[in-house]
């Protein structure tokens, strides 16, 4: 039986990823701060034939990480997936007016996820198999907007970014162990997070959309996944543009 965690599991990716992995094979972890949103998620998994369980946690909280990753270890023992899908939109112009806010966006989107990353990954690469070797696999939802800081969202790019880069390393430290680290790559998805945004519909995925590519990735073993497919192609131009040139764009 796969043994999954979904770390953020009240996202709108997560739950497409849940309802296709969903099946009487599946064994969930569900984490997230709505218990009452949780439980209506896991009714539609067990209904699909998953075995579910439910955790409310505060992820700003650093303290009960640890406690955290123990205590799903000791719920499912070994991990097949860890998906870390949670985050918030900030505004960038409150970001550049109050620190106080900018800091704390970029708790939640870097500095929280490393953390959490880092108490499972060294469960994980200890965690014993029946094969005798280790396997599982990290898969972490980063953003395009790590690949290069935006005068309209570098604040969330900048904690994109280090998630990105820990991820990087982590991947190349881990590969020693077995373990897979997946960094994902959203471009434009139709999410709760971007409902008061217009976004170009020929360049929007949807949430199964990327769910698929996220489950096609983690079966052959990607390292870095951009969803849909075309956005490496379109972030590989914005990544050479000359600085002279990209700092009068806006976007």
């Amino acid at each position: 039986m796969k043994k999954i965690v979904i770390l953020g599991a009240m996202s709108t990716i997560a739950i497409a990823c849940t309802r296709l992995w969903a099946n009487k094979e599946c064994e969930f972890i569900l984490i997230a701060r709505n218990k009452d949103k949780l439980s209506q998620i896991a009714d539609d998994l067990t209904a699909r034939g998953s075995i579910v369980h439910i955790k409310t946690s505060d992820f700003s909280d650093y303290s009960k990480h640890e406690t955290l990753s123990k205590e799903c270890f000791e719920k499912v023992g070994n991990i097949d997936i860890l998906l870390t899908a949670y985050g918030t939109l900030p505004d960038q112009i409150e970001c550049e007016k109050n620190t106080d806010i900018a800091l704390q966006e970029f708790h939640t989107n870097g500095l929280s996820v490393i953390s959490l990353l880092n108490h499972f990954a060294m469960r994980m690469e200890k965690q014993d198999t029946v094969s005798g070797t280790i396997s599982g696999t990290i898969a972490v939802i980063s953003s395009v907007a790590g690949d290069r800081g935006r005068a309209s969202n570098y604040l969330y790019g900048a904690a994109k970014s280090a998630v990105s880069t820990y991820c990087s390393g982590l991947r190349a430290r881990l590969s020693r162990t077995g373990i897979h680290v997946l960094t994902i790559k959203p471009g434009f998805v139709d999410t709760q997070m971007t409902q008061h945004l217009t976004l170009p519909e020929k360049l929007t995925a949807s949430p199964e959309q990327v769910a698929h590519d996220i489950s096609g990735a983690i079966t052959s073993k990607k390292d870095v996944l951009y969803t849909r497919w075309f956005w490496r192609y379109i972030m590989l131009i914005i990544v050479i543009i000359p600085n002279r040139i990209f700092k009068k764009m806006k976007f």
